[in-house]
């Protein structure tokens, strides 16, 4: 691990803090494995005048569980740190692998929890980039009708949360395990169907039995799980079901008799939203996530297909998709909060990506390639999942305790000013463990 230096600021910062009425001394913090090399610093950080009301070309987004929360506490620092950045008009979005909820409600209940008002234009949850796909066209369909006006099946949360969000979005036939177990108890036993009565509704068609004589039956064009399922054996016997169907229709299925390496393709669509294995909660240890369900999903699904191939579509962190939707997020936010043309705001050079998560928010934002031509460095805090006794898989340009460490490392890097503790540039709590690559 590289040795975390202190060293008499230059003259410029000296210059810098004369400005702000500090009479304090002040400590510019060197990573180094040598002696301390001012001239790189010098290079790296921005030198102009400390000045907020220029226009920033960056900009920041952050996780939220493990970052600013842990479960529905706040953790320390982070209603500072997000209340410095909007008294400085420093753009930020919020960027999670979590769901389940309506982004109106979860940003309502954030605002709350952290004493400061977001917006849903501030805000990407791991389900979010699905209201996209309401215009889609499922190319096997005849009709060729959008995915807003097909049945799909919703799994996960807490009652029917998620097909209210999906419904939300623009999906105008959204079903749940809920509407099939109570409508088939006998398609999983174990089951209780009484459970989920409460949140249940009629199927738009029955499902396919030998001796039925209904000529339409339940049809799923998608499945999609939003967020963490809650009865992970009813989602599993049931996702297989219909992914082994005839052409979607529940209680049907395909012949097996083709070679594996000619076994078509799922009949359906299958999406997760959020890879995760772990996440960060009240409990002292990590828990599993949609990730964990996803790996137990996909090893029954091995165990008894034989090597056929699964074809499914994650979305959420750390992918490609999700950062270039939480990109355009970000400049439109950044505009609006700007009050500025687009042309006179210019681009939006850096984002700083703040997580705990070195195989999500870490991976993700070191490998996005921004098609607008801006740099995402990332920021590894210790507050949530992160074991700092491990190497993290994904390096991150820097390692801080907390989220207020975190912005004020950013700002001085930008050279903006932080309102530190006591006066001091960004640095007094920075000093605390900070590890830069």
């Amino acid at each position: 691990m590289p040795a975390v230096m202190l060293t008499q600021a230059s003259p410029l910062l000296r210059r810098l803090a004369a400005s702000r009425s500090c009479s304090q001394p002040i400590y510019l913090i060197q990573w180094s494995c040598g002696p301390p090399r001012l001239r790189q610093w010098h290079q790296s950080f921005h030198t102009g005048p400390i000045n907020s009301s220029r226009t920033p070309d960056f900009a920041f987004a952050f996780d939220i569980d493990g970052v600013l929360l842990r479960s529905s506490n706040p953790l320390p620092g982070a209603q500072q740190a997000l209340s410095l950045l909007q008294r400085l008009r420093i753009p930020f979005i919020l960027l999670t692998n979590g769901g389940g909820k309506h982004e109106r409600d979860r940003v309502a209940e954030l605002s709350r929890l952290l004493s400061i008002s977001i917006s849903p234009d501030m805000f990407v949850q791991s389900h979010t980039p699905f209201a996209d796909l309401i215009h889609q066209i499922d190319e096997r369909d005849s009709a060729k009708a959008p995915l807003k006006d097909k049945t799909i099946l919703v799994c996960g949360g807490d009652g029917d949360s998620c097909r209210r969000v999906a419904e939300s979005y623009g999906f105008t036939s959204v079903i749940t395990p809920a509407d099939i177990i109570t409508s088939m108890p006998t398609l999983w036993p174990f089951s209780s169907p009484q459970s989920y009565t409460a949140h249940a509704r009629p199927l738009p068609h029955p499902i396919y039995n030998p001796s039925s004589t209904s000529a339409n039956h339940l049809t799923i064009s998608s499945i999609f799980v939003f967020a963490d399922p809650r009865d992970w054996a009813l989602d599993t016997q049931l996702i297989i079901d219909v992914l082994l169907s005839q052409d979607g229709i529940v209680g049907t299925t395909r012949s097996r008799s083709l070679p594996t390496h000619e076994h078509p393709a799922p009949s359906v669509p299958l999406f997760f939203s959020n890879p995760d294995l772990h996440w960060a909660s009240q409990y002292h240890l990590p828990r599993l996530g949609q990730g964990g369900f996803k790996a137990a999903f996909m090893g029954v699904w091995n165990e008894t297909h034989g090597g056929i191939p699964l074809e499914e579509k994650t979305i959420g962190k750390p992918s490609q998709e999700t950062f270039e939707f939480a990109e355009k997020r970000l400049m439109e936010h950044r505009w609006d909060l700007l009050r500025t043309p687009k042309e006179e705001a210019g681009g939006l050079r850096k984002v700083y990506m703040v997580g705990d998560n070195p195989l999500s928010d870490i991976q993700g934002g070191n490998d996005y390639l921004s098609p607008a031509g801006s740099v995402w460095d990332t920021i590894l805090v210790r507050s949530g999942v992160y074991n700092d006794s491990e190497r993290p898989p994904h390096r991150p340009k820097v390692t801080v305790d907390g989220v207020w460490d975190a912005v004020e490392w950013a700002l001085l890097r930008e050279g903006w000013p932080t309102d530190g503790v006591d006066g001091v540039l960004g640095i007094k709590s920075a000093q605390k463990g900070c590890i830069q690559r």
